[in-house]
């Protein structure tokens, strides 16, 4: 890890490293949602950045990759192979926005985004583990 400065950075790379499974998953849907809200606002703009639109869509669409590569397929059984198709929506609709600059995708996926973070969130909440003390699978 190489050393920062930032107090910032620290901070909530601190704050990464200490959630529970279910807190790192509300925060990465709260990322995805802040990138939509910035896509949007951008496109909203009397300038239309279409530059910051593009990048806060493909950060987004990153988000979205990544809560698709943290699911457990064996755990998580017909759930999980739920959220992955969920997912795969969520990223196709993504670049329908991003490729038209059409908000009407974007809030769609915000929509769902949001009630996903909720659930999330009621279930990190009776999650009290921390990821310094969970184990990790060395089994692949």
């Amino acid at each position: 890890m190489a050393y920062n400065n930032n107090p910032v950075h620290a901070y909530k790379e601190a704050r990464v490293r200490t959630a529970s499974q279910g807190r790192i998953i509300v925060m990465l849907y709260d990322e995805a949602i802040r990138q939509i809200d910035a896509a949007s606002t951008a496109l909203e703009a009397q300038t239309r950045q279409l530059d910051v639109v593009h990048n806060a869509i493909v950060k987004a669409q990153d988000v979205v990759t990544e809560l698709m590569a943290s699911l457990d397929f064996e755990k998580g059984g017909e759930i999980s192979a739920n959220l992955f198709r969920l997912y795969l929506f969520f990223r196709e609709q993504l670049m329908d926005a991003n490729v038209k600059k059409d908000p009407a995708p974007m809030v769609a996926v915000r929509e769902l985004l949001a009630e996903l973070r909720d659930a999330w969130e009621q279930i990190a909440a009776t999650s009290s583990v921390t990821s310094e003390y969970r184990g990790i699978n060395i089994n692949g």
